[in-house]
């Protein structure tokens, strides 16, 4: 009867494990806006890391994150850094990675806490006619097994998605304000300024 007993506690607790074998580990997610704005303008506003803490939900999750850079923003190289006490936003980075001027910007992030994770994420610029811009912002992720089975109960890809329509919706208000577009990109002097020798040290 023991034998038995143990026989289906063991198949119990191996059930969830089997299952993750057949759900999926990485996903995809994209979301689109049109800005009544030229690409020119448009891209050289969202290729700088800084300007997402104006327009991405994330990066106004926490108002009292502590942030660090590394290098000229807009450039490849550059690396902004958050620290949070907020479990929600923990610690991590995000890094320029590849710049195809006028058209893409593609970023590294590199979570650190509460878990530990690389993504790959970007964004794009299309002009639509001399002053409208379709910009996509796209996000890749991974789960590794058994973690992925995660997936049967959180819809990830709608949660970000949301994130990411919130956050495009936020950048199209910003950018057709009647504020100029010059006025609100931030100049590499201006960034220049705040530039760390190293990111480590702003996490010790």
């Amino acid at each position: 009867m023991l034998r038995k007993i143990t026989i289906l506690v063991a198949a119990i607790i191996a059930i969830p494990f089997i299952l993750a074998l057949f759900v999926q580990k990485d996903y995809s997610v994209i979301s689109s806006v049109t800005i009544d704005r030229p690409v020119a303008e448009v891209f050289d506003y969202v290729k700088h890391l800084k300007n997402q803490d104006n327009f991405s939900v994330w990066a106004q999750m926490d108002p009292t994150m502590e942030k660090t850079y590394k290098g000229v923003d807009g450039t490849v190289g550059f690396v902004s850094a958050w620290k949070s006490n907020n479990e929600e936003v923990g610690v991590g980075e995000q890094e320029i990675i590849k710049i195809d001027e006028g058209k893409r910007v593609d970023f590294e992030l590199r979570f650190i806490s509460p878990f530990e994770a690389t993504e790959p994420a970007y964004m794009t610029t299309e002009a639509l006619g001399s002053d409208k811009t379709m910009v996509s912002w796209g996000f890749h992720g991974h789960m590794n097994y058994p973690m992925n089975l995660m997936f049967l109960f959180i819809d990830f890809e709608t949660l970000i998605e949301n994130d990411l329509s919130q956050g495009l919706g936020n950048l199209k208000l910003l950018l057709e304000s009647d504020k100029t577009i010059s006025e609100k990109t931030i100049s590499d002097k201006a960034i220049n300024t705040d530039v760390i020798e190293s990111l480590d040290e702003a996490f010790i």
